[in-house]
């Protein structure tokens, strides 16, 4: 069936709806990375985005499930250059198609997706709606879910336990992805995951080790609740925080943010680790930075940079044990790279413990 792109400075893209036959409204970003399709329409980050993937053919390994990164896909929609039916692999279970279908998701396929990320470079992320009839479309924000609804839609409703060894870390879930959860297990770490907006008097009634803030969608300024219990959370327990988790440390210790004009969303993004003189190949998934220029008078050290555009990606703490990355060190775009961060908050813990 056509199907029509219409971003809402009114530019057109034509081609065939898969997926979900239906229509669908949400802000246009794209991923450049080259796999990972499965972790990207599930990963809660995207909620309420519709994601372009840059690399021309997708779905040619399927859905296998166990990549999945949380319990179903939280895009709004998906474009993508050619769309594979016919898949191989031998742990797929079935085509992407069939499980967008499955989840009410509406893709679109046969676009020049090169000038329509060339497009969203020049002129920054806009909304936009995918639609069976131009006359039909109608761009509107009105709808769209915002503010703390955001977390709300994405965060655990109510704590579980992942059992472990003697250390002990208090999870809070702004959308977390499971391999994040599994880079904990690994270490055999005991760990409860607490919805977004627990009290801090929960939290420590947990008596965690430490305390970790996973990655989000939406604006971090957004969420200034939060903000205020990880001020309160920071006097007493060693913090890690990745991507959302990363921003709204920065925020408690005094720090801004802004928007980017198109985000980082790929899994070749280098940053540069100061501390340990090295590059480190990253995964990202970020639509916000923090501001250099609100760190300049905080007890705060800038711990990694982005070698694409100079920005923040990682701070820590001068005098308490606290730090934060803005990419995602439990992914594996090539080898793992940042997992030792997690070894670190390990070692933090302990020191503290």
């Amino acid at each position: 069936m056509k199907g029509y792109l219409i971003l809402e400075d009114g530019t057109q893209f034509e081609g065939e709806i898969f997926g979900a036959i239906g229509e669908t409204v949400g802000e246009v970003v794209f991923n450049t990375g080259m796999t990972g399709y499965e972790e990207i329409i599930s990963d809660p980050s995207y909620y309420g985005q519709i994601v372009i993937l840059t690399y021309p053919l997708i779905g040619n390994y399927g859905i296998n499930l166990d990549d999945l990164q949380s319990d179903g896909p939280k895009i709004k929609g998906l474009i993508v250059r050619e769309f594979v039916e016919d898949y191989s692999n031998w742990r797929g279970k079935e085509n992407l198609s069939d499980y967008l279908e499955q989840n009410n998701i509406v893709g679109i396929e046969g676009l020049d997706t090169r000038a329509l990320v060339k497009h969203i470079r020049d002129k920054g992320t806009m909304l936009g709606t995918i639609v069976k009839s131009c006359d039909r479309a109608q761009i509107s924000s009105e709808n769209l879910v915002k503010g703390q609804a955001i977390l709300e839609r994405v965060t655990t409703p109510a704590p579980y336990d992942i059992p472990g060894d003697d250390l002990k870390v208090a999870v809070l879930d702004f959308g977390i992805k499971r391999n994040i959860l599994e880079s904990f297990v690994l270490r055999n770490i005991s760990v409860r995951v607490f919805p977004a907006f627990t009290e801090v008097a929960e939290i420590l009634a947990y008596e965690p080790d430490g305390i970790f803030l996973s990655n989000g969608p939406g604006n971090p300024e957004d969420y200034g609740i939060i903000v205020d219990h990880i001020k309160d959370l920071a006097q007493v327990k060693p913090i890690f925080g990745i991507c959302l988790g990363h921003q709204l440390v920065a925020m408690a210790m005094g720090a801004k943010t802004e928007k980017l004009k198109f985000g980082h969303r790929g899994s070749n993004h280098p940053v540069k680790d100061i501390f340990n003189n090295k590059i480190v190949i990253t995964s990202q998934n970020h639509g916000y930075v923090v501001t250099e220029d609100s760190l300049q008078s905080l007890p705060v050290t800038v711990t990694h940079l982005n070698l694409n555009d100079q920005s923040i990606e990682g701070i820590k703490h001068n005098d308490l044990p606290i730090f934060s990355v803005q990419y995602h060190p439990e992914a594996s775009p090539g080898p793992g790279d940042s997992s030792y961060l997690f070894d670190n908050f390990v070692s933090l813990m302990k020191e503290a413990k």
